[in-house]
């Protein structure tokens, strides 16, 4: 089970913040609600799905007023496969996954970029490798890469192709008790994404790469672990003008059974 919290506020434009009156939008506050499991067979080879909830907040200005809209409704489930048999200790694999357009994507007083799901249906190819960085297995490193692209969409909106990389380190931190492990984590998280395309998207408006901190904590106890993170933006560059969050919240528990 995982949620994620962002809380769009500040108007931002190329590499700066930019005046609230050259953006119609004033708040898009997000709230993700996941819940997924992921399988790994014998072979090497196995299986993830991601069902998410939205529940999400839109405030705009008609020119007239400020309007604001509120709307709860299931999000874009993700199914993807994986194969990590290129070594012993499944380090080191590729993924390939497929979005479907199960999210609303025609809620009234949303615009097309703000609506929970994007009526596309996506696909993604990705790596990821893990490793060692010292000889007794304390610190660890990850890298991990995706691009995703629509290949079918609907309602005239097209959203822009992406790509996200990560790479971090891990420590373990020791041991409360007998039974709770805890290990710190670091990530620099990297996205790229090209702006939107077709009648009913707003291509000068959408856009943007950015750079992420992201320090976080793992909390283990026994089958179960605690994960939380919070991702800072380090540089962001976006297409005309959109609204940004200063932060990014995440938190997610899992059972390994």
């Amino acid at each position: 089970m995982e949620y994620d919290y962002m809380d769009q506020t500040k108007n931002w434009h190329g590499l700066s913040s930019a005046p609230a009156a050259d953006n119609d939008d004033r708040n898009i506050r997000t709230s993700f609600y996941k819940a997924g499991f992921q399988y790994l067979f014998a072979s090497g080879f196995g299986v993830m799905a991601e069902v998410p909830t939205g529940d999400r907040h839109f405030a705009t200005d008609t020119g007239s007023a400020i309007e604001t809209y509120d709307h709860t409704a299931l999000g874009d489930v993700r199914v993807t496969g994986f194969y990590s048999g290129f070594s012993s200790d499944a380090a080191t694999g590729v993924t390939f996954g497929i979005k479907l357009p199960s999210g609303d994507d025609s809620y009234a007083g949303f615009d097309r970029d703000t609506e929970i799901g994007t009526g596309s249906t996506d696909l993604s190819f990705g790596a990821y490798h893990g490793g060692n960085l010292s000889s007794d297995g304390a610190w660890r490193y990850f890298l991990q890469g995706r691009y995703q692209f629509a290949v079918a969409a609907r309602g005239g909106y097209r959203p822009g192709n992406e790509w996200n990389g990560v790479v971090g380190v891990s420590t373990d931190a020791g041991t409360v008790g007998q039974t709770v492990a805890i290990a710190p984590r670091l990530q620099l998280i990297a996205s790229l994404r090209s702006h939107d395309s077709d009648p009913a998207a707003d291509p000068t408006d959408s856009g943007y790469s950015r750079l992420l901190i992201s320090p976080g904590v793992d909390v283990n106890v026994q089958n179960w672990t605690l994960h939380a993170e919070v991702d800072l933006p380090l540089y962001q560059n976006v297409i005309g003008n959109q609204l940004i969050a200063r932060e990014l919240l995440k938190t997610s528990i899992s059972y390994n059974f």
